[in-house]
């Protein structure tokens, strides 16, 4: 399944990219750059979705889902605590014993937040939102990966209106960093 559709599918194709991610860097663990660059493409796909999700899809569940500012205060908590420890894998290098801490931690928290997802949030948006306003949701979220930053940025506001005035310019900083250190691209 491609990046397209829904909110559900789209933040769900992210969820199995992620997941593929966390398998390959388990599967690296004599090779120190492939690792390294694994988790960079990996903090750069969370913070992607993680800056959608807390733009488009969080407001959504608070406006259309009962019980939603609830729902969403735990997401964007459980955002914050995987966005803690993507700053601390940032300046781990993958022979650091941390590192295998980190990113088990790391697999940890965002399988329970994926799953809590899957199983109830996407479930009670869906039940609660008309087709039309799932799909513009997952054109929203699309485009804001474009311009959403790549690397952790705990400090960050992650709620609007602020995370929407904020995140492009970072994103666009994140960008350059990484087109001048060649991160994130593979082969």
């Amino acid at each position: 399944m491609g990046h397209e559709g829904n909110v559900i599918q789209e933040l769900m194709v992210d969820h199995r990219e992620v997941e593929g991610l966390f398998e390959q860097i388990g599967n690296q663990a004599a090779d120190a750059a492939t690792r390294r660059d694994l988790a960079d493409q990996l903090t750069m796909e969370l913070v992607r979705h993680s800056v959608a999700e807390e733009q488009h899809l969080y407001p959504a569940v608070r406006r259309y889902v009962d019980g939603g500012d609830d729902l969403a205060d735990k997401e964007i908590a459980d955002h914050s605590e995987v966005e803690r420890l993507l700053k601390e894998l940032e300046g781990c290098q993958p022979d650091d014993a941390r590192f295998d801490m980190l990113i088990a931690e790391l697999k940890s928290s965002v399988t329970a937040h994926v799953r809590d997802e899957e199983d109830r949030l996407f479930r009670l948006l869906a039940e609660a939102c008309q087709a039309e306003a799932l799909h513009e949701l997952g054109d929203k979220v699309r485009a804001a990966k474009k311009t959403a930053p790549t690397r952790p940025h705990p400090a960050a506001p992650d709620t609007p209106p602020l995370n929407k005035l904020l995140a492009p310019g970072a994103g666009m900083v994140d960008r350059f960093r990484d087109m001048l250190t060649g991160r994130g691209k593979q082969g």
